[in-house]
Parts: C-alpha cells; sequence; structure tokens
C-alpha cells in the first residue's frame, strides 16, 4: 500500500530576498566588528572611482574591481545551478549565491588578506570600507541576474570581454588579481607596474 506524501512547501522567492538581505547586514556588521569604515574617510560618496591607485578606490559605490563582482556573480549562478542539479528554485540559488559573496567579502576585509594584497602590488590598500563591500555585493548580484537570463555563449564573451578591458585599462583584473593572490609572479607584478611588455 502507497502513503500519499503530500508535496514539500517551497519557500517564496520574496523569502529568500530576506535572507540575502540578512546575509549582507550580517557580513556588513561582521565588516564592521573587523574595524572596517563604514564610508570613505573622505566622508564623500561617489557614484564611480577610475583611479585604482587613488584613496577613494575600494571606497566607493563602483570602480574597476566592481566587475570582477560581477564575474563572481555569474560564475556562483553556474556552481549553484551544478549544485542544485538544474533543480534549486531561484531564490534558493540567489542565496546561495549572496552567502559565497558576503563571506568571500569578508574574508577579503581581514587583516591576512589585506597583507597579502599588500606584498604584490597594492602597497597602499587598506581594504574595502563596508558600503563598498556590499555594493560589491550587489554588482554579484547583477551577474547572477545577467547569467540566468543570457545564453551561456554571451555569458563567457561577456566575461572575457570584462576581463580583457579590464586588463587593458588598469592591468590588473579578476584573473590576475587571484593568480597574484594565491602565488604572487615578479613578471606579472613588473608588468602591472608598466616595468614589462603592454
Amino acid at each position: 500500500m502507497e502513503l500519499d506524501v503530500p508535496p514539500q512547501p517551497r519557500l517564496s522567492f520574496r523569502v529568500f530576498a530576506w535572507l540575502c538581505i540578512a546575509t549582507m547586514l550580517l557580513a556588513a556588521l561582521a565588516e564592521l566588528a573587523m574595524g572596517r569604515r563604514l564610508f570613505s574617510a573622505s566622508g564623500r560618496i561617489l557614484l564611480w572611482v577610475s583611479d585604482v591607485n587613488g584613496p577613494e578606490n575600494s571606497q566607493q559605490t563602483f570602480d574597476w574591481y566592481s566587475f570582477s563582482h560581477v564575474i563572481h556573480g555569474m560564475a556562483l549562478y553556474w556552481f549553484a545551478r551544478i549544485l542544485g542539479r538544474a533543480k534549486w528554485p531561484v531564490g534558493a540559488a540567489l542565496l546561495f549565491t549572496v552567502v559565497a559573496e558576503s563571506a568571500w567579502e569578508v574574508l577579503e576585509n581581514s587583516s591576512w588578506v589585506i597583507d597579502r594584497y599588500r606584498q604584490t602590488l597594492a602597497a597602499g590598500y587598506v581594504g574595502d570600507s563596508v558600503y563598498n563591500s556590499m555594493c560589491d555585493v550587489l554588482c554579484c548580484v547583477a551577474g547572477f541576474a545577467l547569467a540566468r537570463k543570457l545564453p551561456v555563449a554571451a555569458t563567457i564573451a561577456l566575461i572575457i570581454l570584462m576581463e580583457v578591458g579590464v586588463a587593458f585599462v588598469i592591468r590588473d583584473n579578476l584573473t590576475l588579481n587571484v593568480i597574484m593572490l594565491l602565488h604572487p609572479f615578479e613578471g606579472i607584478k613588473q608588468w602591472q607596474q608598466g616595468a614589462g611588455p603592454g
């Protein structure tokens, strides 16, 4: 005799959205507890900062590294699809993405990672403001939304375009950032400082 098992109710997208907001709030509070500034030391709020070596980089709404966080969102969308075997509701995949990106933002603003960045190229790097960090998470969410709507080929093309474009403009990008964080190469460092080819 087979028992009829009622279908399990699924959480609505609104519930997942509130969980995403709660995750970001917890990450922001963790960064404040770690000594991160809420906003830039200048007291200004800017929409865009183009000078990667200036004091406002990683302090304001968007900068050249915002593109890296869009790519994070694209990659995390596909990772969530694989992890959930394409059965997770979009809200669950989004929550997974926001949790992963928020955790990275907290780790990225730890003393260990900041010191690691200082040892490679960004000698004056002081970490993100909490405001910038949360804007990075929102850039990740934008990348998630793009990957969900675009064909795979278009997503890959967009990632390549962003990586090549940012590397051309500032001699850095997500790929180089990861390489230099894990294992600094002197040749890359010299090129990033303008001493190498390019």
